[in-house]
């Protein structure tokens, strides 16, 4: 066969009907709805978790910020944070460029508080019985 022929010949006939379309369509919305699940909906989730840690921001929380600047706060306005460095260094941020809070006595003091109400409530049972 010739070359030509074969770039001339009629493109192979279709059942009446068929929709070559049809099965792209339904790729598209399954690549869409894997995109929704693995990055889109990921990301959003990180995000109103961050702007919940950054709303939650108080005097003397320890800070990082987005350029790896350690610090602490020492005040808070709408929408900047002052942030101590070290002594006599302060420093305001936006509070977007705050990567991470970590609370200040929000880790062992609760531990106690939580193990001395177990302790008394193990003395109050004794004392029932």
């Amino acid at each position: 066969m010739n070359c030509f022929t074969i770039i001339a010949a009629d493109p192979p006939a279709t059942k009446p009907g068929s929709n070559p379309m049809g099965s792209m369509w339904i790729f598209f919305l399954l690549m869409f709805v894997m995109m929704y699940f693995l990055i889109i909906r990921p990301q959003s989730k990180q995000r109103k978790e961050q702007a919940a840690r950054v709303a939650s921001i108080g005097k003397g929380d320890k800070i990082i910020t987005i350029g790896g600047l350690h610090g602490t706060v020492h005040h808070i306005s709408k929408t900047t944070v002052t942030v101590k460095l070290s002594e006599g260094v302060f420093v305001p941020f936006e509070k977007d460029a705050i990567r991470t809070v970590h609370k200040v006595g929000s880790g062992r003091k609760q531990e106690e508080v939580v193990e001395e109400d177990e302790q008394e409530e193990g003395a109050a049972g004794k004392i029932e019985e």
